[in-house]
């Protein structure tokens, strides 16, 4: 049989508003799966998105609100205040 390869993605929420985002790539000979690879990323609220796969530019779009985007930028600036 031809192998085939397909994408799948896996997309997350954090409390804070972060987007864990997980790509894998399947490649597969006829019903059987020779092989997978993952690629996991975290973005942060208000992050440049529009490299990503349309699916998760759109659930970017819904979750980072301007309110959450704000609240993300001072517990962020606030951590790193702390660090010393």
């Amino acid at each position: 049989m031809a192998l085939t390869e397909t994408t799948k993605f896996f997309i997350g929420i954090e409390d804070d508003g972060q987007i864990q985002f997980r790509r894998t790539r399947i490649i597969m000979d006829g019903n059987d799966i020779v092989g997978e690879k993952h690629h996991r990323q975290v973005l942060e609220p208000g992050q440049d998105v529009t490299s990503f796969p349309n699916k998760v530019r759109q659930v970017c779009n819904l979750i980072w609100t301007p309110q959450v985007i704000a609240d993300y930028l001072a517990a962020k600036l606030l951590r790193q205040s702390q660090v010393p």
